[in-house]
């Protein structure tokens, strides 16, 4: 205890002088970068489409995300959307024309249509596609469903 005191008296006295500081704390970027991780983990699940459009319900299984996909959405009025760009009406097939990549394989498309819509408006989108030469179509739908 009286060492305590004698030591603090000496410190008083004295001027103390602190050394610089020759490392750096990495602390605090190593807290920030993990939070922009998290940020961008869970930004990069979220669906990129940002055309609304009501699912209908399915059980199927779901399909996972590639990266070299695109998204086709058919909202409740019928506009095509090449992903978020709406599509002239009549102008698809020049579209999707412009979507194919010479000698590269061709990507996976994506198909969302809203559950309001005609059958035959569906089809004749997936016909387009399918003369337009994409082969792989995914439709996409809402998977809450429970079992009956």
């Amino acid at each position: 205890m009286g060492m305590g005191v004698s030591s603090s008296s000496r410190s008083r006295g004295k001027r103390s002088r602190r050394a610089a500081m020759a490392e750096i704390n990495v602390t605090p970027l190593v807290d920030v970068m993990l939070v922009l991780l998290i940020i961008f983990m869970v930004t990069v699940t979220l669906p990129a489409v940002g055309v609304p459009v009501e699912l209908p319900e399915s059980r199927a299984a779901p399909v996972e995300e590639k990266p070299d996909q695109i998204t086709i959405s058919i909202d409740r009025a019928g506009v095509i959307y090449i992903e978020d760009e709406p599509v002239a009406a009549g102008a698809l097939p020049q579209a999707l024309e412009a979507l194919k990549r010479g000698g590269e394989p061709e990507p996976l498309v994506v198909l969302r249509g809203d559950r309001s819509l005609d059958y035959g408006r569906v089809m004749r989108v997936m016909g387009e596609l399918g003369r337009a030469g994409f082969t792989s179509i995914s439709l996409v739908t809402d998977g809450s469903v429970s079992a009956p």
